[in-house]
């Protein structure tokens, strides 16, 4: 080395030799902050430092103290000495007390002596109410009760039953049919008449239509209730012969589907 130093190593090992005294220097390695953890030796640092940091008393921490153990050699006996002899542990008996049986019958036991508290008594059962038809109850004599089978059979026999119809047959009253009141004039257009008076049925063409859009027939339709309302109506203003609000398109003479079959199947019926 001191020959490299005269021939021009001089510098080189200069700065060696400050670097090896600066590191001499030192006390030692600077601290590790990530290899020691949060930097707190035991928990009663960690709490003080929080309690500084938060403004708060400093709560110590009591330490707990661990007595040191007695040397082994002390309790040993000393060497070629006679071994003392270490009495047998006492054998655990198991009393009958101790078995479950026993326990069960000591807990019933003291069942049976406390005070048991008081049990109410269990509601007695409720009856249901009995039916009671309608002809039975009073004030309501006029309600018959001839669907009831027992009510009918307690009353009345094969024999009483024939009896009663016989008799009710004998009080039947025929009433004749009777002529049918006039109408009075001035009414306007009798439905009727004209029903009985056409033969033609729904949709024949009987007059003369122009042309009309369904929306139109169907909005004159909506102004009437029924149907008869809007026949009424179609003969009092100028009907059959004449539509002027488009209840009849087809000119089969009847207004917003109206139809006299109704009419001419009664008049049939009456006749037979």
């Amino acid at each position: 080395m001191l020959a490299g130093f005269r021939k021009g190593g001089g510098p080189a090992f200069l700065g060696l030799c400050v670097v090896l005294g600066l590191s001499g220097c030192t006390g030692g390695a600077p601290p590790n902050d990530v290899a020691q953890g949060v930097g707190f030796s035991d928990l009663q640092a960690f709490e003080a430092r929080r309690a500084m940091l938060r403004g708060e008393a400093a709560v110590r921490v009591p330490e707990t103290v661990i007595s040191p153990l007695a040397p082994v050699s002390a309790a040993l006996p000393p060497a070629g000495a006679a071994a003392t002899p270490v009495a047998a542990p006492a054998p655990v008996i198991v009393t009958a007390a101790a078995q479950p049986e026993s326990i069960a019958a000591a807990t019933m036991a003291a069942l049976r002596d406390s005070p048991a508290a008081p049990v109410a008594p269990a509601p007695a059962p409720v009856a249901p109410e009995p039916v009671v038809l309608a002809s039975a109850l009073p004030g309501n004599p006029g309600i018959s009760d001839e669907q009831d089978f027992d009510a009918v059979a307690t009353r009345e026999t094969i024999e009483s039953d024939a009896e009663r119809r016989a008799r009710m047959q004998a009080e039947r009253v025929v009433v004749a049919p009777s002529a049918l009141p006039e109408r009075p004039e001035g009414l306007g257009p009798n439905i009727v008449d004209y029903a009985l008076a056409t033969n033609h049925g729904l949709g024949e063409r009987r007059y003369t239509r122009r042309p009309i859009s369904a929306e139109r027939h169907e909005r004159a339709c909506r102004a009437f209730r029924s149907g008869d309302l809007a026949q009424e109506w179609f003969l009092q203003n100028g009907g059959p012969g004449r539509d002027r609000q488009g209840l009849d398109p087809d000119g089969d003479g009847y207004a917003c589907g109206w139809d006299p079959s109704v009419f001419r199947s009664a008049a049939a019926a009456a006749r037979n």
